[in-house]
């Protein structure tokens, strides 16, 4: 068989792959977000062309859900090539970035192609920026491997000096601006932030068939963004904000957001700031510290599971296995093994017994129990998941202490929160959960719960 044999086949079994992984996944088209009010100097920001770059989607994502625009339009697509994003991939069915130029309509990257061109054309969108994380630290002059001219991380790419567009056609000028703005804030020296002119114009071949150089031809200002992927991806995050900011003051954009733009700070929040809720808010888990299996998982019984995720860029996937899968960008979170039932249209608030106070508890909720929690008896069967005495159908009205439930029932690592299910009593359909949530045992307590002896009081 020849080279050229042995590709057809390795892309004709890659397509099937996917074909049946994402056969009952969620919907994998990329979102497309609107915040602000909207106007006629709308900025596009675009993340996800290309997967296996999380910094781009990451920081493109954290506009959408964590900032406020005050003035101005902002239009978001985090997640442009979902599929690629998933299988942490440049793309699956070939770069993306490269598609803009031509695309055949049997391309499986077709249709988010022209959704994404559609909007680019739009009349009131003035300026757009493609967010990449790149190779190495961009150079003017060559330095060496990792900083040279043949490198895009920690530049400001432009297709040309400027465009004879309304608004914003001085591209060197303003990505100029954009360089200093992140330079005044950076980690290390190290991380200096340069423009690159690619000059396509002049000849570039592989740069003719990228978003921007589509954008400019259809007369919009554009700009790439590059982070160096030598750099974790909380930092990439930060250089790609620190851009974005200065794009919105160049356009009179006005913001709010809910962090402190600090590495540190920033790290936090895309890892500990993220949650997925189910069946309309019946179920929702924290996902910073969540176990990599979960078992007995509420499912409906024709396998839909309906979630609503805290970021653009999460999805639940349904694996050939029956299985399902929570994918935060380019990790995946925990698998979920299902426990088919019926889901009750009621969502009624819970009387508690939390550490001797009563609470009227949401369902959905997730609430901090000290020393113990009690659920008065009401219309439903409870249901403590790893509760160790189970001679009780129902366990409604027992005061329940942490120690009595089995640890590697909890839903995350640390072994502090744990599933209240409620059912029920008249037909036994699903009503929803709470989660409660113990502190967090001292490191002697634990060596001595490992040794199997019962811990004195500490």
């Amino acid at each position: 068989m020849n080279l050229g044999m042995l590709k057809l086949f390795r892309v004709f079994f890659i397509f099937l792959f996917l074909q049946n992984l994402y056969a009952h996944s969620s919907d994998l088209n990329f979102k497309f977000i609107k915040k602000g009010v909207q106007d006629n100097n709308t900025l596009l920001i675009v993340g996800g062309i290309q997967g296996d770059e999380p910094g781009g989607f990451m920081a493109a994502s954290l506009i959408a859900t964590h900032y406020e625009i005050t003035k101005g339009s902002v239009w978001i697509v985090p997640n442009l090539n979902f599929t690629s994003i998933i299988e942490r991939s440049r793309g699956p069915f070939g770069d993306m970035n490269r598609k803009f130029a031509y695309i055949s309509k049997e391309d499986p990257d077709y249709v988010d192609v022209e959704r994404i061109k559609e909007l680019i054309t739009k009349p009131e969108v003035k300026l757009i920026v493609n967010l990449h994380d790149g190779s190495g630290y961009f150079r003017k002059k060559f330095i060496d491997n990792y900083h040279s001219p043949y490198r895009w991380g920690q530049s400001s790419i432009i297709d040309q000096v400027s465009v004879n567009v309304p608004v914003y056609g001085n591209l060197a000028e303003i990505s100029k601006e954009v360089c200093e703005k992140v330079n005044a804030n950076l980690i290390r020296k190290e991380d200096i932030y340069h423009t690159h002119n690619t000059k396509t114009k002049l000849g570039d071949k592989e740069m003719e068939k990228t978003l921007t150089y589509f954008a400019i031809n259809n007369g919009k200002a554009a700009f790439g963004n590059e982070a160096s992927k030598e750099l974790p991806v909380h930092e990439r995050t930060y250089y790609h904000l620190l851009a974005l900011e200065k794009y919105m003051h160049i356009m009179g954009i006005e913001f709010k957001r809910k962090f402190d733009l600090q590495p540190l700070a920033l790290r936090d929040v895309i890892d500990n700031d993220i949650y997925i809720s189910f069946y309309d808010d019946k179920i929702k888990i924290p996902l910073s510290d969540i176990r990599n299996y979960i078992s007995y998982f509420p499912t409906k019984k024709d396998g839909t599971i309906d979630f609503k995720p805290s970021s653009p860029v999460m999805t639940v996937i349904k694996n050939s296995n029956s299985t399902y899968s929570i994918h935060y960008g380019n990790r995946r979170l925990s698998i979920l093994e299902p426990d088919y039932l019926d889901v009750s249209e009621k969502k009624e608030d819970i009387k508690f017994k939390i550490d001797g106070e009563e609470k009227q508890i949401k369902i959905g909720s997730l609430v901090d129990v000290s020393n113990s929690f009690l659920v008065y008896p009401n219309d439903y069967r409870v249901n403590v998941i790893g509760y160790v005495n189970k001679a009780h159908k129902n366990e409604s009205g027992l005061e329940i202490e942490k120690d009595e439930i089995l640890q590697r029932f909890s839903l995350d690592v640390k072994g502090q929160i744990y599933r209240v299910e409620f059912y029920n009593k008249d037909d036994n359909k699903f009503a929803g959960m709470v989660l409660v949530k113990f502190p967090k045992k001292l490191y002697k307590e634990v060596v001595l719960n490992e040794a199997g002896v019962k811990p004195a009081s500490l």
